[in-house]
């Protein structure tokens, strides 16, 4: 799609129409949609108490499956969706990718439904720093100074917001590494599947655990779904439509904007989260928490720096939050 804006045709009068939005501005607002969205999920996932963090994932990984089924059938895409199962290595990957992020998403859940949001929003700005890692680890990267000056200051925060909970961060680190991991994979497959089929892919493989652990669930403290109300009824049946959305936005502002615009805009989402646990949901902040926040959004601003620096964006292969 060509980049630069066209003009209407002038009216009668002399004068000129306004001139529609350029493909940047539209990916502009497509972005900050998609992680405004990701960014007040907790006040969402709260909504549906006293539903538990497991009914409340395998209830989002089914009707997820439901509605990317949906979009396939409207937009008459399952001839693509059936060539992509005629691949095995797609497949597999498709699966292993979501057992990361079903393993995202339940500790996610879980960490809005047990008032830890702040910790869950630590574990988002700390994403880049683990996506940087990874590149050395697994890409065999080599660091800018400056990467690995942000990579030092990163590991100093992870020591004083232990400090600072009196444990590690655990839920910081799982959100972290398992997106990090997640966003790693797909990468491999990011030219080949789109969001919606890699979507679906991801909760066809997760389904059968979904079912088992609804059974359990079910077994041990008995399904809430149905049960409270109607409005809560309909929650668990949107959170399908709440997780794919943000994607579908996301896929349209990938495809118009930068990558380095995606990864600047991306930290938005964690700071909604931060400020919902902290300004809405009054989690406490002592100041060790304080510092040690402090110190990731120093690694972030110095990368962000080097970013700038060097005209390119960090190497990122997925940049959607849960």
């Amino acid at each position: 799609m060509d980049n630069e804006p066209t003009r209407t045709a002038a009216p009668k009068g002399g004068r000129t129409g306004r001139a529609p939005r350029s493909d940047q501005s539209t990916g502009l607002i497509f972005a900050v949609l998609a992680y405004s969205l990701w960014g007040l999920l907790p006040l969402y996932f709260i909504l549906l108490v006293p539903t538990s963090a497991f009914e409340v994932v395998a209830w989002r990984v089914l009707f997820s499956l439901v509605f990317c089924a949906l979009i396939i059938t409207v937009t008459r895409q399952w001839r693509s969706l059936v060539g992509l199962l005629r691949r095995p290595r797609v497949v597999w990957t498709m699966g292993l990718a979501g057992l990361l992020i079903f393993i995202n998403w339940q500790t996610y859940v879980f960490a809005a439904l047990s008032g830890h949001v702040v910790e869950a929003a630590l574990g988002y700005f700390i994403n880049p720093i683990v996506t940087v890692v990874l590149g050395v680890l697994v890409l065999q990267e080599r660091l800018r100074r400056l990467q690995w000056v942000a990579v030092g200051v990163s590991l100093l925060a992870v020591v004083v917001l232990t400090i600072g909970y009196g444990r590690l961060p655990w839920i910081s680190l799982v959100l972290a590494f398992s997106f990090g991991f997640y966003g790693l994979i797909k990468k491999r497959v990011g030219g080949d599947v789109d969001a919606v089929a890699g979507l679906t892919l991801e909760t066809a493989w997760l389904a059968p655990i979904a079912v088992i652990q609804l059974v359990v669930v079910g077994m041990m403290s008995g399904l809430t779904f149905g049960t409270v109300s109607p409005w809560h009824t309909f929650g668990l049946v949107a959170s399908g439509v709440v997780t794919a959305v943000p994607l579908l936005f996301f896929a349209a502002a990938a495809r118009r904007l930068p990558l380095s615009y995606l990864g600047l805009i991306q930290n938005f989402a964690p700071l909604l989260q931060f400020l919902v646990g902290v300004v809405i949901l009054r989690e406490p902040m002592p100041t060790e928490r304080w510092a040690g926040f402090g110190l990731v959004w120093l690694a972030l601003l110095i990368l962000t720096v080097d970013m700038i620096a060097t005209g390119r964006a960090p190497r990122r292969a997925s940049l959607e939050p849960a």
